[in-house]
């Protein structure tokens, strides 16, 4: 271990190594015997470790809350001063960005394409119909959401959910919907429409969160 870290920090030793275990800043395995083994994580936490005492005189104290930081997933400051931060979330690939949103398909599907084009039966669309799930438009057909819906429902029909078990959602998208019209209120027109768009977008990444953090609470 001491070697690996040798050629960087030539007057590194065992007693040093030692030391920063003893003061907490890495923790090796021990095998039954007592024998330290060091894994690749644990020589890169030492170079840390030896980089931040050479290059910017840290204290073990600041040196030993950036690792905490990193521990915990966050970027730690460049200076005993700063404070660490979370890195930027990704975009989550199942929330449509504002620009998929305000988009106006022009897909138009009969009830039987959109059984054949989602796996679904007749009788299973007819009751996603009946439950509110699908809103087929005046002229009775089908919209690209509705194929979305209907694909979804398929999905979760292998995991015996029947339409009857989505209302909830129905009602959710509903309360959703009913928000993004508040606080969009009198606007008007393109405007209008890329502030809804926008706003839905926040909902769906808040509701998208919240079922993230309902699983791991639960460890699913």
């Amino acid at each position: 271990m001491v070697r690996a870290l040798a050629e960087e920090f030539p007057d590194v030793t065992i007693s040093k190594v030692r030391f920063l275990e003893a003061e907490g800043l890495v923790t090796p395995q021990r095998t039954p015997s007592g024998y330290r083994q060091f894994s690749t994580a644990d020589v890169e936490r030492l170079r840390y470790v030896l980089r931040a005492q050479r290059d910017r005189f840290w204290p073990l104290r600041v040196i030993r809350d950036n690792l905490d930081a990193i521990d915990r997933g966050l970027t730690p400051g460049d200076g005993p001063d700063a404070h660490p931060v979370p890195p930027a979330p990704a975009p989550d690939p199942a929330v449509p960005d504002a620009g998929d949103l305000a988009a106006r398909p022009d897909l138009r599907l009969t009830a039987a394409e959109l059984a054949r084009a989602s796996g679904l039966s007749p009788t299973v669309v007819a009751d996603l119909g009946a439950h509110g799930l699908l809103r087929p438009g005046p002229d009775g057909l089908h919209d690209e959401s509705d194929l979305r819906v209907a694909r979804a429902a398929a999905g979760l029909a292998g995991y015996g959910v029947e339409p009857r078990h989505l209302r909830g959602f129905r009602a959710a998208a509903d309360r959703e919907v009913g928000l993004v019209e508040q606080v969009v209120g009198p606007r008007r027109g393109r405007d209008g429409q890329r502030h809804a768009a926008e706003v839905a977008h926040l909902c769906l990444s808040l509701h998208a969160a919240l079922v993230r953090a309902g699983l791991g609470a639960r460890k699913v």
